[in-house]
């Protein structure tokens, strides 16, 4: 089941929750990718608070919101980039994405596997895509009152395995938000040192779980027609290449026909 965009914009944009969960969020993206020119962006779900960054310099940026969630205007104050979509049906080309960014879009969704098909072919050559979704072992999974506490939760061994056989490659896997889920002042303010602690020590679980994966692109395999080429038809056998034809092969008779011409002489044929 699928939150409604308006809960989605009211946690991020207006709970100081939210906000720090946004920017823990988009920092670990900023850490694995690094914003480029002439890259066109697109997140899919409510993905939409990680791509500020590369408003200013991406060729493009797309925010891809799901119908049964709703969408809206983004960002507030220029041109809008957000697009209502179907979950299976995304309004791309194929390959035309180079970073490509889903959070609330996998784990709430009633068909994941189509949203990865989806995924894998929008998602270009050599293009790389960052699945933000909640950790099973983590704090944020167990609490209704955020986003992360809604749907299927995660945990990377099953999150990879899916991707691996949608034809994606993981690369990497992080885990983000080890502060725990509450509005309380003290942990508002020692989000930053929680976060700090988190990736120095793998063992702390964190509320969200992030992969990174490249798409798969295979080598073409060797057909039948190298094994033609190799072979080709000799249409101009016989021809010198000065234009006249060359000697036939001797032919020689076969055995029994030697013993019928010594038989024909003797007769006096």
């Amino acid at each position: 089941m699928h939150l409604d965009v308006q809960d989605l914009r009211d946690f991020y944009y207006r709970t100081q929750l939210g906000r720090v969960a946004q920017r823990a969020i988009r920092e670990q993206l900023l850490r694995l990718w690094q914003p480029g020119p002439a890259q066109t962006v697109v997140g899919f779900g409510f993905a939409v608070p990680l791509l500020r960054p590369w408003l200013s310099g991406a060729r493009r940026v797309i925010g891809l919101m799901p119908g049964p969630q709703g969408v809206m205007p983004w960002p507030a104050g220029e041109p809008n980039v957000s697009v209502l979509c179907e979950e299976a049906s995304w309004p791309m080309a194929t390959g035309h994405a180079d970073r490509l960014v889903l959070m609330h879009g996998l784990e709430t969704s009633e068909q994941p596997a189509a949203v990865l098909d989806e995924a894998h072919r929008v998602l270009g050559p050599g293009g790389r895509a960052v699945f933000v979704v909640p950790n099973r072992a983590g704090l944020w999974a167990r609490r209704d009152a955020t986003p992360f506490g809604t749907g299927r939760s995660w945990s990377g061994a099953q999150l990879e395995a899916q991707l691996r056989h949608h034809g994606f490659t993981p690369e990497r896997s992080v885990t983000v938000l080890h502060t725990p889920p509450s509005q309380a002042p003290f942990w508002l303010r020692t989000a930053d040192l929680w976060e700090r602690a988190g990736r120095r020590l793998p063992w702390l679980a964190g509320g969200v779980l992030m992969v990174e994966a490249s798409k798969q692109v295979y080598a073409p395999t060797r057909g039948g027609l190298k094994a033609v080429v190799a072979r080709p038809l000799r249409a101009l056998e016989g021809v010198r290449s000065g234009g006249a034809p060359e000697p036939a092969l001797k032919s020689f008779p076969p055995r029994h026909a030697h013993g019928q011409d010594a038989a024909l002489r003797r007769a006096g044929a």
